[in-house]
Parts: structure tokens; C-alpha cells; sequence
């Protein structure tokens, strides 16, 4: 498991102490270091209708030692980072390769204030999923977004500005809390987002942002965009997956574009923002993924791959200690319920 590390390139195997050291940097220019270390996964199965308790997985992953930047202000402190990557390393790779988990997790994060959602390692079914593959061959998880349209009209932006280079792309990143657009295409964009606001709404400027002042519902004012991606996928976009409230004056709300641009750099990134309200499907398998609107409130219904080929579902709704009774046949699945929206870094 330690040669896996020297993959990224940010590990070291030290033969004398027989230890694995890491060092990571994080793209807000926090950083972390320690060893890696093993130990047990705990977790509960479902199998065949019923809840087994007390089931354990090896998995090796990293003790932090030293923690910078923003991990060590008092309001950025996480207790731990859960890396969801597609590098051998990741804990869904770990479990995959041990044939305890399917190579796929998704989630649904509620979008009201309360947060919450769910985290499943499996896949999420839902009838109205589309999916788009992900760009090969890269270390985050890189989409081909090809356009962009507000109320179905498509921006005057050339297509190579969301190509995927070195330092370019388009990436899905629950990480981050709201969305970036290369500057070529964030200014095309906010001037389509303002020509479709009426003259009676008052504009203000907050913090460098493009923010209207509105006394009703944001869907009356703000108009729909879809975020167009290869294989025919669309991602639809109302008012509240793209705007953001700051602040009142005078009863009215302060409501802003909730794209902001990375000065220097060519990169897109989606967002938190973007990412609520909606399942996410992560299919490395097949290497895609795909989403679909929903109430993250309500349950969902997921698949996992028996060993004879077949794919069941149970109802992640019915899912208590108390009462397995209700669940139906199934293979063996893991739910992660989030009670409050906590960082999830897909490394």
C-alpha cells in the first residue's frame, strides 16, 4: 500500500523506520502531513434483507501531524478529510479493490440552511439521471463542458476556454463552496445573467460582486441556465443553484452572482452551490457521472452489483437500527447520512 502512495508523488517510504510519510497541498493553499497508517473500518451491511452490524474493512490512510493555512484558523478546522478520489489510495478505491463496495459513491446535499443529505458508497438510482464521461487521465474530476445558455439562449464563448490542459478545465468539486469561471467566460456570463434582470430591480455591488436587491421570489427575477457538457448532458440551473444571499438593506434582500472568477487562471469549478439539490452519481467504473434535480430530503433508492451480475435496489429511507424488517432483498450497501453539510474533498 505504500508504493500506491508514491504514485501522487506526494509520499515517502522511509525503509529504516519502516514508515510512509505524506505531504498534501490543498488549492486554497492549506496543506497537511503525517504518515499513513491502518487500521479498521467499522461499518454496518445490508445483505439479503437484513442489517449486519459490526463489520470491519482494513484501510490504510493518512495521520495528520501538521496541519497549515486555513486547516489551523478556529473556524475553518475540520476533524478529518474523507478523500473520495479515483487515485488507489482513496477509501472508495480501498474497498473496491477489496470487493466490499462497488467502484462508485454518490451523494445528495439539501441546499436549505439545515444542511444535511447523503453520502452512499454505491450508486444512487433515479430514473432522470444524465451522464457525461469524465476526462481521462486527470487527478480531480474533470468534465467537457462545451457551453453555456441563459434562458436557452447559448453565450458567445469559444469552446476551448472550458478545454481540459495543464492548468485548465472544468471540474466537479464538493470542496468548494460556490463556483469559478475563467475570466474569458465569467464576464459573457454575468452580462447575459444582467441583461435579463428588469430596470426596476436595483443593482448594487457587495464585495466585488454583481448583487440585486429583491423584495420577491428570486425564480421572478433571475433566469434559468444550463451548463451543457459532452454525450448531450445538460445541467440545468434555477435562480438558487446559482445565486447566493448576503445581506438585507432597507427589507429587501441582497441576492449576488454566485460565479466568481479566478484572476490568472482558466479553470472552472462547480461548486457546492451547484451541487445542492441535485444527486451526483460518481460511476468510476464505467468513468462517468451523472446527476439528477431532487429533494435531498427524501429517500433514495440505490444499486449494488451482486457477485451473480444482478443489480437490486433498497430504499435508503427505511434504513434504522430498529426496524430491518422493511428492507428489501439486497446486497451488501454502506449509507454515510450527513446531519450536517461537512467538507468532502474529492481528491
Amino acid at each position: 500500500m505504500c508504493s500506491l502512495g508514491l504514485e501522487s508523488s506526494d509520499s515517502v517510504c522511509s525503509s529504516p523506520h519502516n514508515q510512509c510519510s505524506y505531504t498534501f497541498q490543498y488549492g486554497d493553499g492549506s496543506g497537511t502531513s503525517g504518515y499513513y497508517v491502518s487500521d479498521l473500518l467499522h461499518f454496518d451491511t445490508i445483505h439479503e434483507g437484513s442489517i449486519t452490524t459490526n463489520s470491519t474493512a482494513t484501510i490504510m490512510f493518512g495521520c495528520s501531524t501538521v496541519q497549515t493555512g486555513d486547516l489551523t484558523k478556529s473556524d475553518r478546522a475540520v476533524d478529518g478529510i474523507f478523500g473520495f478520489g479515483q487515485q488507489s489510495l482513496s477509501v472508495v478505491s480501498q474497498l473496491a479493490s477489496q470487493g466490499i463496495a462497488p467502484k462508485a459513491f454518490s451523494h445528495c446535499l439539501k441546499g436549505d440552511n439545515n444542511g444535511g443529505g447523503v453520502l452512499v458508497l454505491g450508486e444512487i438510482l433515479e430514473p432522470n439521471i444524465v451522464y457525461t464521461s469524465l476526462v481521462p487521465s486527470q487527478p480531480h474530476y474533470n468534465l467537457n463542458l462545451q457551453s453555456i445558455s441563459v434562458n436557452g439562449q447559448r453565450l458567445a464563448i469559444d469552446e476551448s476556454v472550458f478545454a481540459t490542459s495543464t492548468n485548465t478545465g472544468t471540474i466537479i468539486d464538493s470542496g468548494t463552496t460556490l463556483a469559478y469561471l475563467p475570466e474569458r467566460a465569467h464576464g459573457v456570463f454575468v452580462s447575459a445573467i444582467r441583461s435579463t434582470i428588469p430596470q426596476s430591480v436595483q443593482s448594487v455591488v457587495s464585495k466585488g460582486n454583481q448583487c440585486y436587491l429583491i423584495t420577491s421570489s428570486v425564480n421572478d427575477i433571475f433566469p434559468q441556465v444550463s451548463l451543457n457538457f459532452a454525450d448531450g448532458a445538460s445541467m440545468i440551473l434555477n435562480p438558487q443553484d446559482y445565486v447566493v444571499q448576503q445581506n438585507s438593506i432597507g427589507g429587501a434582500a441582497v441576492w449576488c452572482i454566485g460565479f466568481d472568477k479566478i484572476p490568472g487562471q482558466a479553470v472552472t469549478i462547480l461548486g457546492d452551490i451547484v451541487l445542492k439539490d441535485k444527486i451526483f452519481v460518481y460511476d468510476l467504473a464505467n468513468q462517468r457521472i451523472g446527476w439528477a434535480n431532487y429533494d435531498c430530503s427524501q429517500s433514495v433508492s440505490v444499486s449494488m452489483t451482486a457477485k451473480n451480475g444482478r443489480s437490486e435496489s433498497i430504499n435508503a429511507g427505511q434504513l434504522s437500527d430498529s426496524s430491518p424488517q422493511n428492507i428489501p432483498k439486497s446486497t451488501t450497501a454502506f449509507f454515510m447520512h450527513l446531519f450536517m453539510l461537512v467538507i468532502v474533498l474529492f481528491l
